[in-house]
């Protein structure tokens, strides 16, 4: 059992960078569903496009902010002391995901719904 524990750590160890990417980013994704869902079915108006769009943005401002500190504690382990110019720099890099999903969404539900 030992060996075999001692090869999983090896290989987690050899890909950790990967793997814990893998792992933050599936938790990320948790994250922005939960909160797109818990929004739609609480507080915004499911069958309204713009509150559709506001419960997108939502959750993607949750999964952006999870993803942060996670990547940057357990993905990449950073050391960054300029937190805020960091930060800055990964939401400014994220902000072409969220385009992409307000259009995905207004093309997928919004568009298409009428069909």
């Amino acid at each position: 059992m030992k060996k075999l524990f001692d090869l999983g750590m090896k290989y987690y160890n050899k890909y950790k960078e990967i793997i814990n990417y893998l792992i933050v980013g599936g938790l990320t994704t948790v994250i922005s569903l939960g909160v797109y869902y818990i929004s739609v079915l609480t507080f915004l108006n499911p069958d309204d496009n713009l509150q559709l769009q506001i419960a997108n943005i939502l959750s993607w401002i949750a999964g952006v902010i999870f993803a942060y500190f996670t990547n940057r504690k357990f993905v990449f382990e950073s050391k960054e002391t300029n937190k805020l110019k960091e930060a800055g720099s990964f939401v400014v890099s994220r902000l072409a995901t969220l385009i992409m999903d307000m259009l995905i969404m207004f093309l997928g539900v919004s568009v298409l719904k009428r069909k």
